[in-house]
C-alpha cells in the first residue's frame, strides 16, 4: 500500500555502528521520522553523544521509553538479543518489524511468535518482501557472497566447489573493544579468522538452494580481518565451462530489476562501493574458471542500507529513497 503520512520509526540498540548509520540514513529519508530511539543505559543523552557525527544534524534524545504503536521497528542488537526483546515487549498488530541480528535469518528460526520472518535479500525475495510484515536482514559477507552467485544457481550452473576469499573492515566487529579490534593490533595487520565455518554460510546455502534445488557443492570460505573501517571486499572463484559473455547476459539479465547491484565491465575496487548501497560485481574468466568480485559497503547495502531498501519495499516507496549516495571515493 502507498504511505501518504511519514513513517514513524523505532529503533532498539541505538547506540552501535549499525543503528549509527540507521539514523543517519533516516534523518534525511523523505517518507521517514525517528519516533524513538530506545536505550535504557543513554537514556536523556543526545544521539550526537554517541553519534558524532550527527551533531549539528540532530537533537533527539536517546529514550528509555517504548511506542508501541510506531509503524516500524528496526532492531540493531546484538546475535541472540533480539528474540529475547521480542518475548519481553509487544508492539501493535500493524508494526511492521525489521531485524538486523541473525535470530531470524535461517528456515528453523524464521516463525517466532507467530510471527513469519521473511529473508530480506531484495535482489531475491522482493515480492515477499514486499507482501512481509516482519524482515530478517541478511548477514553482511552473506549479501555479497550471494549476490555474487545467486544468476549462477537460478540457471543451476553451480556444480562445482566455490572458493570464497572476502576481507571485511574494522566496523564489522562492532563497537565493542576485542583484542583484534585494538588499532594498535589491526593497523598494519592482516588475518583470517572462522575458515570454513563462518556463521553466514547457513543463510548463503538455503538462498542457494531455494534457485537450485539440487545445489550442495562445497563453499570454501576465508573470511579476512583487513585493517580499513568499512567495507567487503570478497573474491569467488569455480571452474564454469560457459563462455564469459554468456555469464555476462546471465547477471545483466537476473539483475535487470535490482537498482544497487551493478556489473562493471571493469575490475572494481572497494572504494567504489564505500558509503553506498550498492552492490558492484565483476566476472572474468581465466581459462575454464569463472573469477567473481563482489564489493559492498558492510554498514549500508550489509546492514542499515539494505534495511532502509526493505522498508521503502514493505511501504510501497520507490526502491532507491534516501539511498542515493554517493562513494567517498576520495
Amino acid at each position: 500500500f502507498k504511505f501518504k503520512i511519514m513513517i514513524q520509526v523505532g529503533i532498539i540498540g541505538g547506540a552501535g555502528y549499525t543503528a549509527g548509520e540507521l539514523i543517519r540514513l533516516l534523518l534525511n529519508h523523505p517518507k521517514a521520522v525517528i519516533n524513538f530511539v530506545y536505550s535504557t543505559s543513554s537514556a536523556g543523552r543526545l544521539l550526537s553523544a554517541i553519534h558524532q557525527d550527527l551533531l549539528g544534524e540532530t537533537s533527539i534524545q536517546f529514550s528509555d521509553q517504548i511506542n508501541p504503536n510506531i509503524d516500524v521497528l528496526f532492531l540493531c542488537l546484538g546475535h541472540g538479543n533480539s528474540k529475547a526483546f521480542l518475548e519481553a515487549h509487544e508492539f501493535s498488530s500493524c508494526t511492521k518489524i525489521i531485524d538486523l541480528s541473525h535470530d531470524f535469518r535461517l528456515k528453523t528460526s524464521a516463525n517466532f511468535q507467530a510471527k513469519q520472518f521473511i529473508y530480506g535479500l531484495p535482489e531475491l525475495n522482493k515480492k515477499e518482501i514486499i507482501k512481509a510484515n516482519y524482515i530478517a536482514n541478511p548477514g553482511c559477507f552473506a549479501t555479497a557472497i550471494q549476490l555474487a552467485l545467486l544468476p549462477l544457481a537460478a540457471h543451476h550452473l553451480i556444480q562445482n566447489p566455490v572458493h570464497i576469499n572476502a576481507v571485511t573492515g574494522a566496523t564489522g566487529a562492532g563497537t565493542k573493544p576485542s583484542a583484534t579490534t585494538h588499532y594498535t593490533w589491526r593497523d598494519n595487520n592482516f588475518s583470517h579468522y572462522k575458515a570454513f565455518g563462518h556463521q553466514h554460510l547457513g543463510e548463503i546455502k538455503e538462498s542457494l538452494v531455494l534457485l537450485q534445488k539440487e545445489f550442495d557443492s562445497a563453499l570454501n570460505f576465508i573470511p579476512n580481518r583487513g585493517n580499513f573501517s568499512r567495507g567487503i571486499f570478497a573474491t569467488l572463484y569455480l571452474e564454469l565451462d560457459e563462455s564469459l559473455e554468456t555469464i555476462q547476459s546471465l547477471y545483466q539479465s537476473f539483475y535487470k530489476d535490482a537498482p544497487f547491484t551493478i556489473i562493471s565491465e571493469n575490475e572494481v575496487h572497494l572504494k567504489q562501493a564505500v558509503n553506498t548501497n550498492k552492490c558492484i560485481l565483476h566476472l572474468t574468466k581465466y581459462n575454464n574458471k569463472l573469477l567473481i568480485t563482489s564489493a559492498i559497503d558492510n554498514l549500508l547495502k550489509g546492514a542499515s542500507g539494505q534495511a532502509i531498501q526493505n522498508m521503502n519495499l514493505m511501504f510501497g516507496i520507490e526502491e532507491k529513497t534516501g539511498l542515493k549516495l554517493k562513494a567517498s571515493y576520495f
